[in-house]
């Protein structure tokens, strides 16, 4: 059962529609691929991944990430355990990176692969952030095509859509399908003061000013990266514009002029400048998160790695819903795993991307993780393994009932390019909450971006 819902418009708009049966990033960083012939001018790495603890004379499998908390590393930990013990000889780590759902990694990673000194295997955004820094490239792609680890077949027709050159060839080993627009709030905290979850901004307000009459934080926001406000701001925007005028954003930069949009920056402001902790930007995502859990902030509009770091720290008193004015919107983005065309060790390193690729290893993954598994066959884990939760269930269903689109944060809807000036224009207007500026700021992004 497959549905068309992520659209691809002039370039990419990675949106990615399906039906899956059965899909971060915590505080590190992002990465990259690698194909038939990589330049040599990119600047080198600044600084030097996590080294492996294997076993002397074991063939090390470097794969580079932003996972280095809770439920994601774990679950990749897991992941590779069982790799390893399936294959002697064979030793796969996490050489990690941490610092802003992956922003300071992907740099880095990014310089390794035009560099020429690539690691085996990275963590990469599908979409955007992929095809447009890694594959669709004039001198051609820096990764090699996967078409015979990646079966076609036991993923939804979207994601095999924005993880595909424009060749048409397969170019990564999509893992999971996180959910970005979620809103997370500590149960005991909303049952204690007779609240409940929010469906509307209007509602929302109503709650938080109920909550900060007992001193209670409304929003926990840990934005010492602006992608996590940047998260934020998407939310309101498709509560606000609702799917196609969000959609219409990454496409048509006039969209950007909109009273929809200005209403959307007003009322980000006043979440902002109301509701949120006053040591916000000092703050990592999981952080925040740490503030629900302990009942010091009502509500984190987070993706649904959250879930994965509350399994981690064993805290079982949240609950969840769609952020206001997202019900019934799945705003998607999805971690995957290429390989670089100077990849130290294909060889190796294709027997571990095709573990990941498999029904198995994603449900060894995912219930750490937090996300639902990107093949369309797998969500059963063995008996004796971690299980799907309450929430990951709940994903599944949501998932193959909503519209979907893409997350500009996580490298779906946006180029990086684009995407930075939209988080220059938010950071700008952070300090002085100038809508009108911040407006300005995002339709010249807009126009600049898409060439019109």
């Amino acid at each position: 059962m497959i549905s068309s819902q992520f659209r691809r418009t002039s370039g990419l708009l990675a949106v990615v529609a399906l039906l899956v049966m059965a899909c971060s990033s915590a505080s590190p960083a992002t990465p990259t691929p690698g194909a038939t012939s990589a330049p040599t001018s990119a600047p080198q790495p600044t600084a030097t991944p996590a080294t492996a603890t294997c076993p002397d004379g074991s063939t090390q499998i470097e794969v580079a990430s932003w996972w280095t908390t809770g439920g994601e590393a774990t679950g990749l930990q897991r992941l590779f355990d069982k790799f390893n013990a399936d294959n002697p000889g064979l030793c796969a780590y996490n050489a990690a990176i941490a610092g802003g759902a992956g922003s300071r990694a992907q740099a880095i990673f990014k310089a390794r692969v035009l560099g020429g000194a690539p690691p085996d295997s990275l963590q990469v955004h599908m979409g955007h952030e992929l095809l447009d820094t890694y594959v669709n490239l004039p001198g051609g792609s820096t990764l090699d095509p996967l078409d015979d680890i990646v079966d076609a077949s036991k993923f939804p027709a979207g994601v095999v859509s924005i993880i595909s050159g424009a060749d048409g060839h397969i170019y990564t080993v999509p893992v999971n399908i996180h959910r970005a627009n979620e809103m997370w709030f500590n149960k005991s905290v909303f049952t204690d003061n007779g609240l409940t979850a929010p469906t509307t901004w209007d509602e929302f307000f109503t709650v938080a000013d109920a909550l900060k009459a007992k001193n209670i934080t409304p929003l926990a926001l840990g934005d010492n990266g602006i992608w996590a406000f940047g998260m934020v701001f998407e939310d309101v925007l498709i509560g606000t514009l609702g799917v196609d005028g969000f959609n219409a954003l990454w496409t048509d930069p006039a969209a950007w002029n909109s009273a929809d949009v200005t209403a959307a920056l007003n009322t980000t402001w006043k979440v902002f400048n109301e509701d949120v902790n006053t040591d916000h930007n000092a703050l990592s995502w999981d952080q925040a998160n740490q503030m629900v859990i302990d009942g010091k902030a009502g509500m984190t509009l987070m993706g649904d790695w959250a879930n994965g770091d509350y399994v981690a720290k064993n805290f079982t008193g949240y609950g969840w819903a769609p952020a206001p004015g997202n019900s019934g919107i799945y705003q998607a983005l999805a971690d995957s795993f290429p390989l670089p065309s100077l990849a130290p060790d294909k060889d190796a390193t294709k027997k571990l991307l095709t573990f990941m690729a498999s029904a198995e290893g994603q449900d060894i993954f995912n219930p750490y993780k937090g996300s639902i598994p990107a093949r369309s066959d797998a969500g059963h884990p063995p008996a004796d393994g971690q299980q799907y939760n309450e929430y990951q269930l709940s994903a599944m269903q949501d998932w193959a009932a909503n519209t979907v689109v893409p997350s500009m944060e996580h490298g779906a809807a946006a180029s990086p390019a684009f995407k930075s000036a939209i988080e220059a224009a938010l950071t700008a207007f952070q300090t002085s909450g100038d809508v009108a500026a911040a407006q300005a700021a995002m339709a010249a992004a807009a126009a600049e971006a898409l060439g019109q």
